[in-house]
């Protein structure tokens, strides 16, 4: 698999660009890169068929829809051997939108979407905490995302 050692500053421009608004057309882009739209296609492809672009995403703001809680849990293991049956439990439950198995205080850190805090309380309390594996675990409410954005990946300043 290439690696970003491998990608020209074009590549980078456009995965740039497109982290930014990934329905800017490929024509614009070509014209913010001085590169055809066709081009822009064809490098997409290829960066698509590399694995190194993955998919797209839609933003939505979830709170419109009704879950008005985002927190964090901290899930601590009876024992690390738990692990891949815990997570395996977790991917049941809808409302938990990432898991990442970590170093430190936690062996699985997650991040989860209710509508209030009485839906999180039912969920910790009847589901996540039910699973057998787990020791305990430790929650954290966000009051506000500050900053989302994905690393910077382009830092030349010349777009030819």
């Amino acid at each position: 698999m290439k690696h970003r050692s491998d990608l020209d500053h074009i590549d980078l421009q456009i995965i740039a660009l497109m982290l930014k608004d990934a329905k800017t057309s490929y024509a614009d882009i070509g014209q913010q890169l001085f590169v055809s739209g066709g081009t822009v296609h064809v490098r997409l492809k290829k960066l698509t068929e590399l694995g190194i672009i993955t998919g797209s995403q839609l933003k939505v703001n979830y709170t419109k829809l009704g879950f008005g809680v985002l927190a964090f849990i901290g899930i601590f293991l009876e024992k690390s051997q738990y692990y891949d049956k815990v997570i395996e439990e977790l991917r049941e439950i809808p409302e938990i939108v990432s898991a990442h198995y970590t170093t430190g205080n936690y062996s699985i850190f997650t991040r989860i979407m209710c509508k209030d805090t009485n839906h999180l309380r039912e969920i910790l309390s009847t589901k996540i905490q039910m699973i057998e594996g787990i020791q305990r675990t430790e929650t954290f409410i966000s009051l506000e995302e500050s900053i989302n954005r994905p690393p910077k990946v382009y830092e030349g300043g010349d777009k030819r």
